[in-house]
């Protein structure tokens, strides 16, 4: 990753930070315990880390299930290379009971075992790749595992915010927080394990 002679994303604290960002810096590291230096970082910008903050949450209330959320994350983690995002995800996938053997399938993007979680997979990346204009087979595929319309549409909603956030943390290089230190991620040792 590219570096900065100065640093012009900072690891604010609530008391750096603009006044717009301070609130959303206080509940998260009210509710995670700590701050992440994503959030330091995004911080920045208050209009950016609300937004994020607001369409994720909106992305946590769709009626999606937590695990199918988080294939649709980490599909886009992955492919946009955001190491911070991929171990936090998978750090979350890990808490919810995934097997060991989808999270890896996800971080080496490759085919998931699960016929319903590799339908949003591929569904996320046909929504991707075609800039929405997906084929009605991409469509009715995802559809026959048992996902709904309004899925489809929640597909778009986490691509989203998840690629906002992705862009984000790579554009300000956010460091990996050491809670997460066990679930890092390195794109080339990934793809390397998988050849």
């Amino acid at each position: 990753m590219p570096t900065y002679v100065e640093a012009p994303f900072p690891d604010h604290t609530p008391e750096t930070a603009p006044p717009g960002s301070r609130r959303a810096m206080t509940a998260t590291a009210d509710r995670l315990g700590y701050l992440p230096a994503p959030v330091a970082r995004l911080a920045a910008s208050p209009h950016l880390l609300d937004g994020f903050l607001k369409v994720s949450g909106l992305f946590e209330a769709a009626t999606l299930d937590s695990t199918a959320r988080e294939v649709v994350i980490l599909t886009i983690a992955t492919r946009n290379g955001c190491e911070v995002c991929v171990a936090m995800h998978t750090a979350i996938l890990t808490g919810l009971g995934a097997q060991p053997g989808l999270i890896e399938e996800l971080r080496e993007q490759r085919p998931l075992s699960d016929a319903r979680l590799e339908a949003v997979r591929t569904f996320t990346l046909a929504v991707l790749a075609t800039s929405g204009a997906v084929d009605d087979d991409a469509l009715r595929a995802f559809l026959a595992h048992g996902h709904t319309p309004q899925n489809a549409l929640e597909v778009v909603l986490g691509i989203g915010a998840y690629t906002m956030s992705t862009l984000a943390n790579r554009l300000t290089r956010a460091p990996l927080d050491e809670p997460l230190a066990p679930f890092a991620w390195h794109p080339h040792v990934e793809a390397q394990s998988c050849s």
